[in-house]
């Protein structure tokens, strides 16, 4: 039988930093307000687009897994904010890395993206169709902050986490997975006007994001919890032989309640919210290589791992890790710095939303890249 092991990881964290602090100076709020109703402290924004970012990550991940660009068999990109819809992000992806025989494709299930991805790409290995992939989340969220919505504007951050993985007789990878979608749900998370219906088509590039955040928690803690149950019984384990959980990283009461319900002790639990916010589809593979990166991960651990997003979407899984944690080579590999600071950045965006941010701007502000 065919398995998918994991045998390369990587991120990208855009180095600009919007703080709580600066988030601020933008928007009726503060640091303990922001941190004691979501656990976040700081976001990364990108200069560059959700491509660029996922090359990156990538080619990174390449690099970990000691893997030829050339040897890749299918590129997949989970994206929300892909910058084009034909052609697909994906392409651009595989041309930059060098991967001339792959595939490539985009897929667009919200926050749980990244799981969608992995889970099909897993499946082409086990049918046989392919023998290694690229599995990508990177998300560019930034673009669509309405700072006129106090409520969610500090919520969602920048960046790309992937995974290699290849075709192995070893039972590791993703052993098993569960994929639903909330029926009837999809007003309560969406960025409308983001499409092609006519009625949409509009010279305005700005979007706005609408966020229900109590039916989503409500929504998110059931969906997941469930969707942990189905893959832990058909798995025929429990909760006690999860070594690590690695869910979506959209709010800390939500994990923190998952955790609850899974009588799961946050030890084991990989938290990164403090850090990068809500990534969207680079969520988990930035949790993920956080893990690895802080010596969390080991040989033949279970790990546990779970997403929702828009739609309301949904999913869990479960990944045997593989016999390998240190990476088999380093990219050297950047993107060049942003010259100016996240205030620079985001002032286009600001103007647009009636924030008064004139004295941030270069000198006044207080966020530089790091």
């Amino acid at each position: 039988m065919n398995y998918a092991k994991i045998t390369g990881w990587s991120k990208y964290a855009p180095p600009l930093l919007m703080t709580n602090e600066d988030m601020a100076q933008i928007v009726d709020t503060s640091d303990e307000w922001i941190h004691s109703r979501s656990g976040i402290r700081q976001r990364h924004y990108s200069h560059v687009s959700t491509g660029e970012m996922a090359w990156l990550a990538g080619e990174r991940a390449l690099a970990c897994a000691g893997v030829a660009a050339s040897d890749v068999d299918l590129v997949v990109l989970g994206s929300t904010t892909a910058e084009e819809f034909c052609p697909n992000t994906a392409s651009l992806v595989k041309n930059k890395l060098g991967a001339t025989k792959a595939a490539a494709f985009d897929l667009n299930s919200a926050c749980t993206s990244w799981l969608y991805a992995i889970s099909v790409a897993t499946d082409m290995i086990k049918a046989g169709s392919i023998k290694k992939a690229l599995v990508i989340g990177s998300e560019r969220i930034s673009l669509v902050m309405d700072w006129s919505k106090r409520e969610s504007c500090f919520l969602f951050g920048d960046g790309a986490g992937a995974v290699v993985i290849e075709s192995t007789e070893q039972a590791a990878g993703l052993l098993y997975y569960y994929l639903s979608c909330v029926p009837d749900s999809r007003e309560c998370l969406r960025i409308p006007s983001y499409g092609l219906s006519p009625e949409h088509l509009t010279d305005d590039i700005f979007l706005s994001l609408d966020f229900e955040g109590r039916e989503i928690f409500k929504s998110a803690v059931k969906g997941m919890s469930d969707a942990i149950a189905i893959v832990l019984k058909q798995q025929g384990i429990s909760a006690d032989d999860i070594d690590l959980f690695v869910p979506h990283q959209a709010n800390i009461r939500i994990i923190q309640a998952l955790a609850n319900r899974l009588n799961c002790p946050m030890e084991k639990v990989v938290v990164c919210i403090d850090e990068y916010a809500n990534t969207s589809a680079a969520s988990i593979p930035l949790a993920l290589c956080g893990a690895l990166e802080d010596d969390r991960v080991k040989p033949g651990m279970i790990i546990l791992t779970a997403s929702f997003g828009a739609g309301l979407t949904f999913g869990a899984g479960i990944i045997k890790w593989g016999d390998r944690v240190t990476a088999l080579g380093v990219s050297e590999a950047e993107i060049p710095p942003y010259q100016g600071t996240v205030f620079d950045l985001m002032a286009d965006s600001f103007a647009y939303y009636g924030v008064d941010a004139e004295h941030l701007l270069t000198d006044g502000a207080k966020s530089e890249t790091p």
